[in-house]
C-alpha cells in the first residue's frame, strides 16, 4: 500500500466533530485532477495558433542560372542556397556537412567566386550564376581538377571532395595556387576528415599548371 492509499484510509482525528469536513480518497483526487486537465487542454490548444495569424509562409521569386540552366523558383526566403540546390533542384553533389560554414563541404561557385552555400539565402541571389560539382564536366570529360584528384589520390571517403574541388577551382582562379604552402593556406577552409591533404594539394598544384 503506497503513501497515497494510506492517507485515504487514515481516520480524521476530528471526525467526531460535525464541521462538514470530509476526506477525499485517492480515486476522487485523480478524477478531479483529470477533469481539470481535460478542461484546460482546449485552452492550451487554442493558444498554439494566435488568432488572425496564418501558419503559411510567403515565398520569394528568384531566378538562378545553375550549371548553365535557368531556373525560376518560388522559395521560402529563409532557405539556404544549399538546401535549394539539394532539395529543390536535386543537385545532391553539393554536400551538407556542418551546416555552419566551418567545413567547406558545401562550397559552390557563385558568379565565379567560391562560397559556402549553407551560409547564404537563395533569395538573396536574384540573377546569379551558380556552378556546382555536377556542372564541371564538358561533353563527358572531367574537369582537369577532377581528373587530378583521381590521378593523385586527392580523396578517400569522398564526402568532402565536391567542396574541395569547387574550392580548388576558386583557389586557382584567384591566383592562390603558386606553391604547396600557398595552396594549403587558401584551401584551409575545406576540411578533410580522412586526412587526404597531401593528395588534395598535389591535385590543385597539378591543375594550376594546366590552367
Amino acid at each position: 500500500m503506497n503513501t497515497y492509499e494510506q492517507a485515504s484510509l487514515t481516520p480524521d482525528p476530528e471526525a467526531g466533530h460535525d464541521d462538514g469536513r470530509r476526506e477525499l480518497s485517492r480515486r476522487s483526487v485523480l478524477i478531479i485532477a483529470g477533469g481539470a486537465a481535460s478542461l484546460a487542454a482546449p485552452g492550451v490548444a487554442a493558444q498554439s495558433t494566435p488568432p488572425g495569424r496564418s501558419r503559411n509562409v510567403s515565398t520569394a521569386s528568384v531566378q538562378l542560372t545553375v550549371n548553365g540552366k535557368p531556373h525560376q523558383l518560388e522559395v521560402d526566403p529563409r532557405r539556404s542556397l544549399l538546401d535549394v540546390l539539394r532539395e529543390t533542384l536535386d543537385l545532391t553533389g553539393t554536400k551538407k556537412g556542418c551546416n555552419q560554414g566551418a567545413c567547406g563541404a558545401c562550397t559552390v561557385l557563385l558568379n565565379g567566386r567560391r562560397i559556402v552555400s549553407c551560409l547564404t539565402l537563395a533569395a538573396m541571389h536574384e540573377g546569379a550564376e551558380i556552378k556546382t560539382i555536377e556542372g564541371l564536366e564538358t561533353n563527358g570529360e572531367l574537369h582537369p581538377l577532377q581528373a587530378a584528384f583521381v590521378e593523385l589520390d586527392g580523396l578517400q571517403c569522398g564526402f568532402c571532395t565536391p567542396g574541395q574541388i569547387m574550392s580548388g577551382i576558386g583557389c586557382i582562379a584567384e591566383g592562390h595556387a603558386g606553391s604547396p604552402d600557398e595552396i594549403r593556406f587558401w584551401m584551409s577552409g575545406n576540411i578533410c576528415r580522412c586526412g587526404a591533404y597531401p593528395g588534395i594539394v598535389a591535385a590543385v598544384a597539378d591543375a594550376a599548371k594546366r590552367a
